[in-house]
């Protein structure tokens, strides 16, 4: 998959936050999938803060959200990101 400029800015804007690479970084520590409360308390940011930062993670399409009962759990999306470094080598 090859993406085109504008997904290569998003992706770049969302990734050009330190809080948002110690989020995807936390939620590959944990296999790959990490729980909202976790995030919140493991990175010592506020809730507010956390929700703000997953949003844009989650427009860039870098993770994917899944609902199980009342929690909201988020999930490395590795297919856009293994297409961003390999368009981003093609540059």
């Amino acid at each position: 998959m090859i993406l085109n400029l504008k997904q290569i800015e998003k992706i770049s804007k969302a990734l050009g936050d330190s809080n948002r690479l110690k989020i995807l970084k936390a939620i590959q520590s944990h296999k790959g999938k990490l729980e909202c409360t976790t995030i919140t308390s493991s990175l010592n940011l506020a809730q507010p803060s956390v929700s703000h930062h997953i949003k844009k993670l989650v427009e860039a399409e870098l993770i994917e959200p899944h609902k199980e009962g009342r929690f909201y759990f988020y999930s490395l999306n590795c297919d856009i990101l293994d297409a961003y470094l390999s368009t981003l080598k093609r540059l």
